[in-house]
């Protein structure tokens, strides 16, 4: 376990806000994590999920810069 101290704050969305910052649907966001091409999420509960914000909107922003250079 990696007991570094950091000062970066996470906050951890759960699947409708993912869903509104990618615009994709719930299939397409688990199939793309399960291939690599999307941010997986994380364990937070015994039966509950969530995404890091900062990696689901580092994401969209990778998706507008590869838009924006085509």
């Amino acid at each position: 376990m990696n007991t570094a101290h950091t000062d970066e704050f996470i906050e951890y969305i759960r699947l409708p806000e993912v869903r509104r910052i990618s615009g994709l649907s719930t299939a397409t966001i688990y199939r793309m994590a399960v291939g690599g091409k999307f941010p997986r999420q994380a364990k937070v509960g015994e039966q509950a999920v969530a995404w890091i914000r900062s990696e689901v909107e580092a994401w969209a922003a990778s998706r507008a810069a590869t838009r924006q250079r085509a």
